[in-house]
């Protein structure tokens, strides 16, 4: 199955969290962490470009991607390299031009996403082919290293009672909901119910037909407040959403990939980061899926735990440190 992912996708798929992970990313910036230790308050501020022996590891402001930016920093500075932080910047608008002028030599990134920054109407049949077409697009000075299987995308998600009910898992699928669907009401964004990545799709490419739509919002509280009082019996939640955790939800595979792709890649100015740097974040990469990132997410959003803490101790665990 090809999907399409529009920008307006990209645009709204960190919303869900937004409010944690702002308080998060405000908790950063005021001190808490490595990513604010070693980096002015400003992020922005003028002489952080790179100067060709230090890399600068910057971060998005929302919690994911600052826990990301820790785990690739702390990865390179176990193999020897030097590394600046610059945490919380702002959007893809910003990062993506600070990487441009060297301000930036690394970002955690979401392969799908950034297809459908710089290429709204590109289609998506593969990790592979998302890559291949990001390269392409993208500034002669950048490039992506290798995709981790961890994924940050909507999905599908039940909620526990209606899981045990329908004898669904973790392995259980989409298609498994076809004979099921007319008895659950979906929620999600009001653009859920008419966009591809939504209603539509699920009914053209696994025949579900549910009993009825609550629109609410793209992922966040209403939603998640909705699944778990269950007025919704299943709804749009981002794959590593700590409330998935909380709230015990099940996350129903989509072997069609529906929802497109949204792998962790490091984004990368090709000629600030040395080959050692390269393999340690390829490392990552192979190690990183998205139950663990899940975990991760958790750990710093539910237990508050700093992710610097949460970054060493995952590198440890698999050996990476």
């Amino acid at each position: 199955m090809t999907s399409t992912v529009k920008s307006t996708w990209s645009s709204t798929r960190h919303r869900g969290a937004a409010a944690v992970a702002l308080a998060v990313a405000a908790a950063l910036v005021a001190g808490c962490g490595s990513s604010s230790d070693d980096t002015s308050d400003n992020p922005l501020s003028e002489g952080g470009a790179s100067d060709g022996k230090t890399v600068v590891v910057g971060s998005n402001n929302f919690a994911e991607s600052i826990l990301l930016a820790d785990i690739y920093g702390e990865a390179l500075k176990a193999k020897g390299v030097k590394v600046e932080y610059k945490p919380n910047i702002g959007s893809r608008e910003t990062t993506y031009g600070l990487l441009k002028n060297g301000s930036i030599t690394v970002l955690p990134e979401y392969n799908g996403s950034l297809l459908a920054y710089l290429d709204p109407d590109a289609e998506q049949k593969s990790t592979e082919s998302v890559n291949a077409a990001v390269k392409a697009k993208l500034d002669s000075k950048l490039t992506l290293l290798e995709s981790a299987p961890a994924e940050d995308k909507d999905s599908v998600s039940i909620n526990a009672a209606t899981a045990k009910k329908y004898n669904l898992t973790a392995q259980s699928t989409l298609a498994d909901l076809e004979d099921i669907a007319p008895e659950l009401v979906i929620g999600g964004s009001p653009e859920f119910q008419t966009r591809h990545q939504g209603l539509v799709g699920l009914e053209k490419e696994y025949g579900l037909k549910f009993k009825s739509f609550k629109a609410l919002d793209a992922g966040g509280p209403l939603t998640q407040a909705a699944l778990t009082k269950n007025t919704v019996q299943a709804a749009d939640i981002f794959t590593t959403d700590p409330t998935i955790t909380k709230e015990k939800f099940v996350v129903l595979q989509d072997p069609k990939n529906l929802f497109g792709f949204a792998n962790v890649t490091p984004l990368v100015y090709k000629s600030g980061l040395p080959q050692e740097g390269v393999d340690a974040l390829n490392a990552v990469s192979a190690k990183l899926d998205t139950k663990t990132l899940l975990d991760l997410d958790s750990q710093v959003q539910l237990e508050n735990k700093d992710p610097l803490d949460v970054a060493q101790a995952w590198l440890k665990s698999v050996g990476l440190d």
